[in-house]
């Protein structure tokens, strides 16, 4: 559960299975009363019809959570943390960095720090979109050293400049107003 649609779906997905006393934050359900087999394989199934899924696996609710650390702090907070993102992460979850790290990449086959720029890049990416920000205020807000050093992650990771990317951008929001 990446967002308040999520959830709120998820709760009312509780809520017609007749499970009130729940405590929903992202990507964790907390059900404080006793749920059947019955209602869990139901919720199973409301819930994967519209994509999502419960994860029951330790390892699986870990990366989860990971994910959704990293998803928060880049796409929903207004600026990144200052601190070392290890140290963030180790912190928000209550684990050993090594510990998740080393989880992290054996399930997903990628570090954790590669998922962090490839999300970082995304949200470059929206930034420039929006066009509120200039590139060494998007350089700001998401942490970088220098906007060579996110123009260099950019072009890594996408293949193109920024300023490239936010002309094509535009290009494209031109022609689709005069269509």
């Amino acid at each position: 559960m990446v967002s308040q649609r999520c959830k709120m779906l998820v709760r009312e997905e509780l809520a017609k299975l007749g499970l009130r006393n729940v405590a929903i934050e992202l990507g964790v359900i907390d059900i404080q009363e006793e749920i059947t087999r019955e209602q869990l394989e139901q919720l199973q199934t409301n819930l994967q019809r519209w994509g999502l899924e419960l994860l029951d696996d330790k390892r699986s609710i870990l990366i989860e959570r990971i994910k959704n650390v990293i998803t928060e702090m880049i796409h929903y907070s207004d600026e990144v943390p200052k601190v070392n993102y290890s140290d963030y992460i180790s912190e928000k979850l209550g684990h050993d960095y090594t510990y998740l790290a080393n989880t992290f990449s054996e399930v997903k086959g990628i570090t954790i720090q590669q998922y962090i720029i490839i999300h970082k890049i995304e949200r470059v990416k929206e930034l420039l979109m929006y066009d509120e920000l200039n590139l060494t205020e998007i350089s700001y807000r998401l942490n970088y050293s220098s906007v060579a050093h996110l123009s260099n992650q950019f072009k890594k990771i996408t293949g193109l400049s920024p300023t490239y990317y936010k002309k094509l951008t535009q290009l494209r929001k031109n022609n689709l107003e005069n269509l």
